[in-house]
């Protein structure tokens, strides 16, 4: 299959997804997901489909992204097994776009928690092409691929690269991302970090789980402005970590600020449990720069109006990746192009 006549399909699928006439089938494709996952809302769904569509399926982005890596039509292509993550709505998907684009062939083993979404999407590819079935296969066992792309913790990752040492691997850990504040940002500024926080309820790995923030700063002015996100506490699962937290912290003297949905703790840790937030002062841009230094291979996005380099992203940008921006920094097209 050409790689021209692949862009158009992905094309065409981003066409489908935002046409307002098919609301009622993706509203449809969302409610099977909830009925299985209580955390994919109708909301998060969408704001999911819709990045991918407008970031990865573009017709111009998909040219430049194929010319980038100078993608030609493989004559024995790969068999691909992705072992896909489930904690935001289709977060497999990246994965099956680079490796379809490759030449090679997506050998997928789907995440429960995701299954519905992922399903109805492939379908639909299937349905716009029906060549992509040679290019998609979904499947139970992976014995068959020749190398893999594994998405999970840091526990199962012990176990994906004793499975996986003698074949070609990406293997991704938990990672986190972070905000740092300087004390000048505008309200605007803080009301995109309410989304940077509190999209996807907090589960991605684009979520912000810690501000650092400069010493005396306070957090009247963040409180206030992300105070547009307390309808949050309607959803029974997040308020019910949240009640949880809170009780915890209570109860053992732990000293935090709350405002009746966030709460904010005082802590070294980078990854904060849902509903708190973790800050930390700093002394200097430098002390920060070092900090990030040490835990790079921790972080995903480093949220700010200061610069810190290839992971620096403005406030309200961390849930928008466009195509170049691979899960742990990790080219995922350069892996598939050395096969």
């Amino acid at each position: 299959m050409q790689i021209a006549s692949k862009i158009l399909t992905f094309n065409k699928l981003g066409s489908f997804i935002l046409d307002k006439k098919n609301d009622d089938e993706l509203q449809n494709w969302f409610a099977q997901a909830r009925n299985i996952n209580g955390w994919f809302t109708e909301d998060n769904c969408r704001l999911s489909i819709n990045s991918i569509a407008n970031q990865f399926l573009q017709k111009d982005k998909l040219e430049e992204f194929v010319a980038k890596y100078e993608i030609q039509d493989v004559e024995n292509p790969k068999k691909v097994g992705v072992i896909a993550a489930g904690n935001i709505p289709f977060v497999g998907f990246h994965d099956l776009l680079c490796i379809v684009l490759s030449g090679h062939i997506a050998l997928v083993k789907l995440s429960r928690d995701d299954t519905p979404l992922m399903l109805n999407i492939i379908h639909k590819l299937y349905e716009l092409d029906d060549t992509f079935k040679q290019y998609i296969i979904i499947a139970d066992r992976l014995n068959e691929a020749d190398a893999f792309i594994a998405t999970g913790s840091d526990n199962s990752s012990r176990y994906f690269e004793y499975y996986f040492k003698n074949k070609p691997s990406i293997i991704r850990k938990n990672r986190t991302s972070i905000a740092v504040l300087n004390g000048n940002e505008s309200g605007l500024d803080l009301r995109n970090l309410g989304n940077d926080i509190f999209r996807y309820f907090g589960l991605g790995c684009r979520n912000i789980s810690k501000v650092f923030v400069p010493k005396g700063y306070t957090f009247d002015f963040l409180y206030e402005n992300i105070a547009y996100w307390n309808t949050i506490q309607l959803h029974h699962k997040y308020n019910n970590n949240y009640d949880y937290n809170k009780s915890i912290y209570l109860v053992n003297r732990v000293e935090h600020l709350d405002n009746g949905f966030l709460l904010l703790k005082q802590d070294e840790g980078l990854v904060s449990p849902l509903s708190v937030l973790f800050f930390e002062y700093y002394d200097s841009l430098e002390q920060i720069s070092n900090t990030i230094s040490k835990q790079k291979d921790k972080l995903q996005c480093i949220v700010s109006n200061e610069n810190f380099g290839a992971n620096s992203l403005g406030f309200g940008e961390s849930q928008h990746p466009s195509m170049f921006d691979y899960a742990d920094g990790v080219d995922t097209m350069a892996f598939l192009k050395g096969l």
